[in-house]
C-alpha cells in the first residue's frame, strides 16, 4: 500500500527554520501511527514493517512536507509464529481508514511539536518571531488540532516491480527534472508542473530566476541529517537512513555507513520503535 502523510501548510511552514526538528518529528509521528493502529486486535494485530521517503516540495517547488509510506498488505503475529494479512483490500483498517489514521497522526505530531517548544528546541525568526511567545505558539497549536490533517491511501501497488520502479523514482531524484524546465529568458524561468488540484493537469509556470532559486534551496534537507531506527526484518537490526551531507555520515548505534541520496530521506522501520518514539 501506498500512504502519505501530509502537514498542513499552518505546521510546515515550521521546517524552513526548524527543519531538523519539524522532519523528525514528521517522521516519528507518521511511524507510532501506522505501527501502533496495525498493531490493535481489532484490526490487524500484527507487528509491520514500513518505508517512508520525506518529499519536501510540490510540483510548483512550494515547501510542502510530506511522507511517502510504502506499508506492507500485513505483517508478523505479535507472537512472531505466522504471517497475518490484510483481510480486505482497503489496507488493515475495517471502515474510513483515512479519518482514523488523521485523527491519530495530528495527536501524535502536535504532541511531540508542543514538547519541543517547552524544551527550546524551536527557533523563530522573520514573519514568525511572534511563534516564539507562548500565547501566539498556542494559538497555532490550537489551530492545527480542530484541522484535518491529510493521510491518503492509495490503492496496493500490484507487485515488487512496481514497488521498486516507484522507490528508485522517488528516492534518486532533485526537487526538479530536467525535463519539465523549459525556458531561461530575461531573467525568468519557464518550467513545467502538474496541477493536482485539478486532476493533475500539466501547467506552465514562469518565476524569476531568484524566486526559482529560493523555491528550489527550500526543498534541501539539513546537513548531515541522520537517524536510525530499529528494524525486524533488517538484518543487522538498523535501517539504513540516508541524507544530504556530501561527507560520509552514520546513523547513530549504526555499523555502517548511511545512503547518501540529495533532498531526500528514507527510513524503514517497524513495531520496535513504537515504544521508544510514544
Amino acid at each position: 500500500f501506498h500512504v502519505v502523510f501530509t502537514l498542513p501548510s499552518q505546521i510546515g511552514r515550521l521546517a524552513l527554520q526548524n527543519p531538523r526538528q519539524i522532519y523528525n518529528i514528521l517522521f516519528r509521528s507518521a511511524a507510532q501511527t501506522l505501527l501502533e493502529t496495525a498493531v490493535e486486535p481489532r484490526l490487524l494485530g500484527a507487528s509491520i514493517g514500513f518505508l517512508a521517503v520525506l518529499h519536501t516540495w510540490g510540483q510548483n517547488l512550494h515547501l510542502h512536507p510530506h511522507l511517502h509510506c510504502v506499508v506492507p498488505g500485513g505483517g508478523i503475529s505479535l507472537d512472531g509464529s505466522r504471517w497475518i494479512g490484510c483481510k480486505k483490500s482497503s489496507f488493515f483498517l475495517p471502515v474510513l481508514p483515512v479519518r482514523l489514521l488523521s485523527h491519530r497522526f495530528r495527536k501524535s505530531f502536535l504532541r511531540r511539536l508542543r514538547r519541543a517548544f517547552r524544551k527550546g528546541a524551536l527557533q523563530f525568526h522573520g514573519d514568525l518571531k511572534s511563534l516564539a511567545e507562548p500565547t501566539r505558539f498556542q494559538a497555532l497549536y490550537d489551530e492545527a488540532a480542530e484541522m484535518d490533517w491529510v493521510v491518503h491511501v492509495k490503492p496496493p501497488f500490484g507487485g515488487p516491480r512496481r514497488v521498486l520502479k516507484y522507490l528508485a523514482r522517488y528516492t534518486h531524484r532533485v526537487a526538479i527534472s530536467n525535463h519539465r524546465l523549459r525556458a531561461l529568458e530575461n531573467g525568468r524561468v519557464n518550467f513545467e508542473w502538474k496541477d493536482y488540484a485539478h486532476h493533475a493537469r500539466t501547467k506552465l509556470m514562469t518565476l524569476d530566476a531568484i524566486e526559482f532559486l529560493r523555491r528550489s534551496c527550500s526543498t534541501s534537507c539539513p546537513p548531515a541529517w541522520c537517524a536510525s531506527a530499529s528494524s525486524a526484518s533488517s538484518p543487522s537490526g538498523i535501517a539504513p537512513a540516508s541524507c544530504n551531507s556530501a561527507a560520509p555520515c552514520w546513523p547513530q548505534d549504526s555499523r555502517r555507513p548511511a545512503i547518501q541520496m540529495p533532498r531526500t530521506r528514507t527510513i524503514l522501520t517497524s513495531a520496535r520503535t513504537a515504544s521508544s518514539t510514544a
